[in-house]
């Protein structure tokens, strides 16, 4: 179950990071340009860095504190903060209407949840 849970792990620190940094380093007129990141037109750049900012910390509270032995605890909280995350975005999509989005929107929260049970767990 630990090798799983790294795994998870592992996947959704990458992916938060990339997706994370992106919204980061890109600015918001930029990000309206991709089909993909429609729904950044509802947000204010503040508010997308901030969205970026959120998943660049959860990504590395699931990695971090249970590698370095210092305090494990933030590694569920971690994964437990972007279950809310993603819960926010599938509700987002889902009232623009941008069904595509929302299985990835799945698949990283159940991703998540899999981790902050787990961890907790253990």
């Amino acid at each position: 179950m630990n090798i799983a849970l790294w795994i998870a792990a592992i996947v959704l620190a990458a992916l938060y990071l990339g997706a994370g940094g992106m919204k980061l380093v890109t600015p918001r007129e930029k990000l309206l340009e991709n089909p993909n990141m429609g729904w950044t037109a509802d947000f204010s750049a503040a508010a997308i860095k901030g969205i970026g900012a959120i998943e660049i910390v959860g990504a590395i509270g699931l990695i971090l504190p249970w590698a370095l032995d210092i305090a494990r605890v933030l590694t569920p909280l971690a994964a437990a903060g972007l279950v809310i995350v993603q819960i926010g975005a599938i509700i987002v999509h889902a009232r623009r209407k941008e069904t595509k989005a929302l299985p990835m929107n799945v698949v990283l929260l159940v991703l998540a949840a899999f981790v902050a049970v787990g961890r907790f767990a253990g």
